[in-house]
């Protein structure tokens, strides 16, 4: 996420939306406890829950939420509107960072740098970052840019980085090309849309950037561009991706707090395991974490977050592929889930207006839905319920 690229602009694989997970080891659910499913419910492919990685993935109620480049004595008040890690540290780690990350028990990705090596033993470093957005074009030096970083580099790296300390992930970030094919940040790498797939084998983690709304750009480029990843990485890694909570340049265009949570729970329907928030602020005035002082966005990125940890035991386990159907005039995008004794229907409308859906059930004991977050409850009725959602709404459906 280099700031030139913002001036340049001006686990599982979530089948029930569209795209059939490949064939192979499927059917596990990572050991999250993935109760209570029937003879004719379908468990997609869904990846191991970071079993290779010890430390809070180990967890099933842990849904990584991130924040990027923050200073570490900020750290009690992002915990407290539910952010879990942190990812980019502006001087690497240094030791006063690692003392102050574990005073508040906030894990960090960063830099493999020499003090990072020195403290392997560390709590507060989760993994390593690899180079930001290496898809773009780069700074020359000179004032221009030159042609990206190639992804033999980025692999390269990442073996080198793997052989240092093969015990954490290796996470990579990429720009907001994989799913914005007008972007022109890529300068002459433009059009290598093959390129991802070759950077995702430098990472164990990867990631991308695109602010739609500040970018004056269609919002379900944040779909997009996790389902392309998603492809790009056979459903075989873990997929994050980076959501827009503040009005970056002046000149843009703020997103409202009802476009972050579409842009959320998109991100996640469509197959995003981890997300994170860029909260800073470049023009008028620079603040680097703008979102700490945005009180109504603050308090609605609170409210997100809330939701996701809550629904983190079911996110962790395999999705549904064969529990409902959703008819409806707009598109409306679903993840199914069982956990908990409990159908969860997550349903977002990809259009740009207002639309009915109606999803029918494959089980006929079920009754109601009730739709979280919004003290509301709507019938079921010969299996199948409706329910209307205005422009990119989310609606989420406990379901007995």
């Amino acid at each position: 996420m280099k700031r030139f690229a913002l001036v340049l602009a001006g686990l599982p694989l979530v089948a029930a939306c569209g795209s059939a997970p490949d064939s192979g080891d499927a059917g596990t659910d990572g050991g999250v406890g993935n109760d209570a499913i029937t003879s004719d419910d379908s468990p997609a492919q869904s990846l191991d829950h970071y079993g290779p990685w010890a430390g809070a993935y180990a967890d099933p109620t842990f849904f990584p939420i991130s924040v990027w480049l923050q200073d570490p004595s900020l750290a009690a008040q992002y915990q407290a509107i539910g952010v879990n890690q942190y990812i980019g540290l502006y001087n690497g780690p240094t030791s006063g960072d690692l003392t102050t990350l574990t005073t508040a028990n906030m894990p960090a990705y960063c830099d493999q740098n020499s003090v990072g090596l020195a403290n392997l033993g560390s709590k507060a470093i989760a993994g390593w970052t690899q180079e930001d957005e290496p898809d773009n074009a780069q700074p020359d030096g000179k004032g221009g840019y030159g042609p990206c970083i190639s992804p033999t580099t980025i692999q390269n790296l990442y073996q080198t980085m793997k052989t240092k300390d093969p015990s954490r992930p290796v996470f990579l970030n990429v720009g907001q090309g994989v799913a914005n094919d007008a972007w022109v940040g890529r300068g002459s790498c433009s059009g290598q849309a093959s390129d991802y797939a070759e950077y995702a084998k430098g990472c164990d983690i990867i990631s991308f950037d695109v602010y739609p709304i500040n970018s004056g750009l269609d919002i379900t480029l944040v779909a997009t561009g996790v389902d392309r990843l998603g492809q790009d990485v056979n459903h075989m890694k873990h997929v994050w991706n980076w959501i827009e909570c503040t009005q970056i340049d002046a000149a843009n265009t703020k997103p409202t707090t009802d476009q972050v949570k579409a842009e959320v729970w998109m991100s996640i329907i469509h197959g995003s395991t981890g997300i994170g928030y860029f909260v800073h602020k470049f023009t008028p005035t620079e603040d680097d974490h703008e979102l700490l002082d945005d009180a109504p966005m603050k308090a609605a990125v609170m409210a997100i977050d809330q939701q996701v940890h809550d629904l983190a035991p079911a996110l962790n386990t395999p999705p549904i592929t064969n529990a409902v159907t959703v008819a409806s005039p707009g598109k409306v995008d679903t993840l199914v889930l069982r956990q908990g004794g409990k159908l969860y229907v997550l349903a977002v409308s990809m259009t740009n207006g207002t639309t009915t859906a109606t999803f029918t059930l494959t089980h006929d004991n079920m009754t109601t839905a009730t739709v979280l977050g919004e003290t509301r409850t709507v019938p079921v009725a010969q299996s199948a319920f409706q329910d209307s959602f205005s422009a990119y709404a989310a609606h989420l459906y406990s379901i007995q």
